[in-house]
């Protein structure tokens, strides 16, 4: 780990080590389902496996692997034999990743593009994470997942996640294709994970989702007490799943995003600076990652306001600027009004908060994401076969 860039460096796209949109795709080619491609080079290290568990523990960075490793010593032991850094994408955030990895593309493609977005046409801002129904997700999320593609080759697909979650918005988008198993606890989801991957003879698949280390992270944060727990839960989580993992079978884990605790001194506030509100009509995105979309005109001048205010603090840039880095990968015509006229991005452990526009708890947390420090966007991918 010595040999990775600074917590806090701001990593670009190109960065090397592979992507956490590769994950599913190469699982599907160990799988012989016909046309996968096998960026992540699994398949010599996992040839005769026929079954696959992938586990996303949200909120399990790279770089809180050391600060878990004393509370969690089979995630410890996995990560320095069977782990290696890969790239979650950007905004770092747990819907966008959720869908990256379901769908195995980069967000400009799914459409997927932040925790919160505006949708087109409305002054209204879509929360992914308490979506229903509107808009459709199989109309906001136009692509086929990889589970899709998996059941139409004959694999056995099943997401084993938090029953609340069943039939979700955020569900459809990123894991439409699976059967749904609903798993509250850690007992119950490696026990519905490994009945799931043990059911039948045939090729299989099976999805699992634990959120609650990253809960923890949020309401404490990070080495916090609750958070070493959780860290030890996600430990005897994993524990569970590799023992007994049968010969022709394999777990990946991987995550969704890392975090970073952010000081009170670091954090701004849009609502309470009438200088971050001028010419703004509507604010999505997150506090590490804000999308801007303001009144015809006024483009120029809330660049300059907002980059005075924040000084150091961010970088302040436009809608194709921030296209052009090639972090959304290509983003079609009907995805580009989803991401705001200007985007803010913080820097080092700064925020930017909404105290008055946004639920009350989103201002109060202790751990954020979003950005593209390599804190953030960096998460482990382990690969285990029995």
């Amino acid at each position: 780990m010595s040999t990775l860039p600074a917590p806090l460096a701001v990593l670009g796209p190109e960065h090397g080590g592979g992507r956490l949109a590769d994950v599913l795709p190469s699982a599907l080619a160990v799988l012989g389902v016909p046309g996968s491609a096998d960026p992540l080079g699994l398949v010599p290290a996992l040839a005769g496996v026929r079954r696959i568990a992938v586990l996303l523990v949200d909120g399990l960075g790279w770089y809180q692997l050391p600060t878990a490793a004393p509370y969690a010593p089979t995630l410890a032991g996995l990560a320095a034999t069977a782990g290696r850094p890969i790239i979650a994408g950007f905004p770092s955030t747990t819907p966008t990743s959720l869908v990256t990895l379901g769908t195995g593309l980069a967000p400009g493609a799914h459409g997927v593009l932040g925790f919160t977005v505006r949708v087109p046409g409305t002054d209204r801002v879509l929360t992914h994470t308490d979506w229903a129904a509107d808009p459709s997700p199989l109309r906001w999320q136009p692509v086929p997942t990889q589970l899709e593609r998996a059941r139409s080759a004959g694999v056995a697909v099943t997401v084993v996640s938090r029953p609340e979650f069943d039939g979700s918005g955020l569900t459809l988008a990123a894991n439409r294709g699976g059967d749904f198993r609903g798993a509250a606890g850690v007992d119950a989801l490696a026990a519905t994970m490994r009945a799931a991957l043990t059911a039948g003879p045939g090729p299989t698949l099976v999805s699992g989702y634990h959120p609650d280390l990253d809960r923890h992270g949020h309401l404490s944060g990070v080495d916090s007490t609750p958070w070493r727990i959780a860290a030890g839960e996600v430990d005897a989580l994993l524990a569970r799943l590799v023992d007994g993992l049968p010969s022709d079978a394999a777990l990946l884990v991987t995550a969704d995003h890392g975090q970073l605790d952010v000081p009170a001194a670091h954090r701004f506030d849009l609502d309470t600076d009438p200088r971050l509100r001028a010419g703004v009509r509507v604010v999505a995105g997150e506090a590490r990652v804000r999308y801007l979309h303001v009144a015809p005109g006024a483009v120029d001048d809330v660049m300059a306001a907002w980059s005075d205010v924040l000084g150091v603090a961010a970088r302040v840039r436009t809608r194709d600027e921030v296209v052009a880095t090639g972090w959304f990968g290509p983003v079609p015509e009907e995805h580009l009004a989803r991401v705001g006229d200007v985007v803010v991005i913080c820097n080092d452990t700064y925020a930017v908060m909404a105290t008055r526009t946004e639920r009350p708890m989103a201002s109060r947390l202790v751990a954020y994401h979003g950005a593209d420090t390599a804190a953030e966007v960096t998460v482990p991918l382990l690969v285990v076969r029995g």
